[in-house]
């Protein structure tokens, strides 16, 4: 069922949301307020706003290193994360996850990962959870071109096909890993290809386009609460920044031409100006809708700036064993 105009325009604000809080982490990392690596999913707005889109509120997410936009379409507070990236108390994680390791269970994100291919698992245990539960839910995985090439991908995969979980794999293929060329590691021309080694249904979408990533993940999402298993999804779609936010990077890998050639198909441009088209959104309500987002994220970053950095000795909390409090065990 294609989505309706009040879904089309929530779309939208999603990939505005993602886009402008993008935006603020790049100005913020420059001025020194975020520690660690930052990775920007600027580019990625139609595959993530579109697949999440898909899910109800309850279900999971499993999101990789470039996360922030995932927490995001699923309906997360803006201020939080924002604390959350320049490590403060009153971030999502209190201010110990950063940047690669996002969680906000308030919103089904079960967690980021720094390590590639690290949430294919993780979501394979969701999957199992919910089955087990008979709670209706399914969980959504993201995750790179990269990590089709790591075991964890093939376990995570085979295994959720035995035990038929309700497990959404959305490979968010951008054609580089750091500074690799994917068609050079990678065997198969599409990385949905090998779904047909665990007989589930493979499916390669414009990552560019949310109505069609929304369309094919929404078709996952109920064949998965069918009981009948998982899905392969490959999104293409194209990071217009580099890996990591300040990354030296000493040789060229990509033609200058490829990224402009990929900006002309930027994924917020392309609906907004296919509502606008439609009749369904008036330019000056476009207009309106990203000055809004944009004043509400300004208000995040003032959030996450007044909010205190941890105490030393709160490092330990929140763990199961506290060596300071309770000893050694």
């Amino acid at each position: 069922m294609p989505p309706t105009d009040t879904e089309r325009i929530a779309l939208l604000r999603s990939e505005l949301a993602i886009r402008v809080f993008e935006e603020a982490v790049k100005k913020q990392f420059a001025a020194g307020l975020i520690p660690g690596s930052v990775h920007l999913s600027i580019g990625h707005e139609a595959a993530i706003a579109g697949g999440c889109a898909a899910l109800a509120t309850d279900d999971y997410v499993i999101g990789t290193h470039r996360s922030h936009g995932h927490p995001i379409a699923k309906g997360a507070d803006f201020g939080p994360l924002m604390a959350e990236l320049m490590g403060r108390v009153d971030g999502v994680c209190k201010g110990k996850g950063g940047s690669m390791h996002l969680t906000d269970h308030s919103v089904g994100v079960m967690g980021e990962s720094g390590i590639v291919g690290g949430g294919l698992p993780l979501a394979a245990g969701a999957g199992l959870s919910a089955k087990v539960l008979g709670n209706g839910r399914v969980c959504l995985c993201f995750f790179g071109d990269g990590a089709s090439n790591e075991g964890s991908f093939h376990e995570s995969l085979n295994l959720a096909a035995i035990w038929q979980l309700p497990v959404i794999y959305l490979c968010e293929n951008n054609l580089y890993g750091a500074t690799t060329p994917a068609r050079s590691v990678i065997a198969v021309e599409d990385i949905a290809d090998r779904a047909a080694s665990y007989a589930i249904p493979g499916v390669v979408v414009d990552g560019q386009d949310a109505e069609a990533v929304y369309a094919v993940v929404a078709e996952a999402v109920e064949r998965a609460r069918r009981g009948d298993g998982p899905s392969l999804i490959e999104a293409k779609t194209y990071r217009y920044g580099e890996h990591a936010e300040g990354l030296i990077i000493p040789v060229t890998y990509r033609d200058e031409s490829e990224v402009e050639e990929w900006k002309l198909r930027d994924p917020v441009a392309i609906l907004r100006a296919r509502l606008i088209g439609d009749g369904v959104l008036r330019e000056d309500a476009a207009e309106a809708l990203e000055a809004e987002l944009r004043q509400q994220v300004a208000e995040a970053v003032a959030f996450a700036k007044n909010s205190p950095l941890p105490e030393p000795e709160a490092a330990f909390d929140d763990v199961y064993s506290n060596p300071i409090a309770g000893g050694a065990r």
